[in-house]
């Protein structure tokens, strides 16, 4: 193993327009290289370390959906059981046609739905639903709460008819809150986050947990004199645009789509556990080899991934919450078929090959990510570095 070249990379790109990244590589359960370029905090010089706490964002879905997941193993649901065996409220869903038209929906919103972000639903933060949730909780906005009210919103069209990126795994979250009679992020505490001996991550953004994140920047092409910009390597601008997320609308909230906040070495344990199909280093386990098997195969089949031009999801389907690589030659990638992840809007990224027992965790904390150029890119230089 010879990782120069990721190193390079991630210089490269720390004198571009990235103002810090990291990653983690994981090999046969031991890590086996880490390298921090740039800076955490770049007005004050503090150098990338590898232990940063940052907003994971997207990267949260793949675990909520291990969660979910592990109540499918226990039983409790099958994938095509309707939501509303949970959460009644989304009994009776109405579907809003092109001319703003409602149609009663002719099929139940189903868990499998709802992993495969094909329930119809949208990522409109500004709904009615929310703006009630809001005003029943006095602005905290608990979970179970704000879901309920959620599935008064119409759906934007036929449950199971195509893929929409949305707030399914939110719905998620709610649903798992209500199986297992805890609150979401206690439930992943117990159930995920303390068989891998993982004590920094969060669901809630508490003053103290908001202390903890490191600085967020967000990429600006053109000097603007009304923001405080810094440099950056390219000749744009690097904007701090403070800690918070606007998947966060109340500080009772846990937002299973993009609410995680977490260290770097504490994502990568995770990933690192899916790449040895659900072991933890203990011997504990947080999912079964079925269960990754299942997670990883392709649900979408004929109409994919659709909406969005992610030039770094070419060549993959989507899994139970994971897109997962199901044509290298079209992906352009130098990893396997079956290789998993997601990744999220701040720039972090998840790749997760239990084929290999092999995974990587590469982390960067601002938004408008300039993902579709990085990511493939970090994907192909580790595996290259790894001759896998």
């Amino acid at each position: 193993m010879d990782f120069t070249m990721l190193k390079n990379y991630l210089d490269k790109i720390t004198n571009w327009r990235i103002p810090g990244a990291a990653v983690m590589v994981f090999k046969d359960g031991k890590e086996v290289y880490k390298y921090a370029s740039g800076y955490s905090d770049v007005e004050n010089k503090i150098p990338m370390t590898c232990n940063e706490t940052v907003n994971v964002y997207s990267c949260s879905k793949v675990v909520t959906c291990v969660a979910a997941m592990q109540l499918l193993e226990r039983g409790i649901f099958l994938l095509d059981d309707p939501i509303y065996d949970f959460i009644p409220e989304f009994k009776e869903m109405y579907v809003k046609d092109e001319n703003g038209e409602l149609k009663k929906a002719e099929k139940a919103i189903t868990m499998r739905h709802l992993f495969t972000m094909s329930a119809g639903l949208n990522y409109n933060l500004e709904n009615p639903g929310f703006k009630k949730a809001y005003k029943l909780t006095n602005g905290k906005m608990n979970t179970l709460t704000a879901i309920k009210c959620l599935a008064e919103e119409p759906i934007d069209f036929e449950p199971g008819t195509r893929w929409q990126y949305s707030l399914c795994h939110d719905v998620l979250a709610a649903a798992v809150e209500v199986i297992s009679g805890m609150e979401f992020g206690k439930y992943v505490q117990k159930n995920i986050f303390d068989p891998l001996g993982i004590k920094n991550a969060t669901f809630k953004r508490t003053d103290d947990v908001k202390e903890r994140i490191s600085q967020q920047y967000n990429y600006v092409e053109k000097y603007d004199e009304n923001k405080i910009l810094i440099p950056a390597g390219d000749g744009g601008y690097w904007e701090n645009i403070g800690k918070d997320v606007e998947y966060a609308p109340g500080i009772e909230y846990e937002s299973g789509g993009a609410g995680l906040v977490i260290s770097f070495p504490d994502y990568a344990k995770f990933g690192d556990a899916l790449a040895h199909f659900g072991k933890c280093p203990n011997g504990e386990r947080i999912l079964s080899k079925g269960a990754v098997e299942l997670m990883r195969q392709d649900q979408l089949g004929p109409f994919g991934i659709t909406g969005y031009n992610w030039e770094h999801l070419v060549g993959t389907g989507y899994g139970l919450g994971v897109r997962t690589m199901v044509n290298t030659a079209v992906g352009g990638t130098t990893g396997p078929l079956g290789e998993f992840g997601w990744d999220g809007a701040g720039g972090c990224l998840t790749v997760i090959d239990p084929d290999n027992e092999f995974s990587v965790f590469y982390g960067q904390h601002m938004t408008n990510s300039q993902g579709p150029i990085v990511k493939a890119r970090v994907r192909n230089v580790a595996y290259a570095c790894m001759n896998i």
